[in-house]
């Protein structure tokens, strides 16, 4: 696997290009390769794959995050279409508590986001039927669900919807913010 790392603003997230080979038939490209990532120094064992269809731009899922012992780590990829993808740290030991990183993933481009266990993550569609993939390490517990509210004004991220326009769950909703949370990663 031929594969690019870029590290970010925020110790732990990564972005991680694939390489391509393009033809007249189209590409090839190796999306995941578990010794490829070792030889960046990723060691992730990931359990779980989750994939979701968004209909309508503007389509918001998150921001989501899942408590120990079930805490996740990600690697989100858009199949089809287009996301802002966003990840807010909630380790209360960083020096980067409370910021958030986000970055446009495309299907076309082929770009995907590693999100480490301590972040709540979410993404607004920015295309009519986008599809996304994301690897998990731990499976899903309801019992170590929780969330953050995805426009809370103390976290101020870019969002590229207007909240009155944008598209939720009746669940993210009424996420909290992220001063009424508990601290689930030191």
């Amino acid at each position: 696997m031929g594969l690019r790392v870029e590290k970010t603003s925020i110790d732990g997230l990564l972005i991680f290009q694939p390489d391509r080979y393009a033809d007249h038939r189209g590409y090839f490209s190796e999306t995941y390769n578990a010794d490829s990532l070792r030889q960046h120094g990723v060691t992730t064992d990931f359990v779980q794959d989750n994939q979701s269809l968004s209909l309508k731009a503007g389509t918001v899922r998150g921001l989501h995050f899942q408590t120990p012992p079930f805490d996740q780590v990600k690697l989100v990829r858009a199949l089809s279409g287009a996301i802002w993808d966003v990840a807010v740290d909630l380790r209360r030991s960083s020096p980067t508590y409370g910021q958030h990183f986000g970055l446009e993933l495309t299907a076309k481009e082929g770009l995907q986001l590693y999100i480490p266990s301590g972040f709540a993550h979410g993404f607004c569609t920015l295309t009519d039927n986008t599809e996304v993939l994301y690897k998990v390490s731990a499976p899903y517990s309801k019992e170590h669900e929780g969330g953050i509210i995805w426009n809370d004004p103390d976290l101020s991220i870019p969002w590229p919807i207007a909240p009155e326009s944008a598209i939720l769950s009746e669940k993210d909703l009424v996420l909290p913010s992220l001063l009424s949370i508990t601290t689930y990663f030191e």
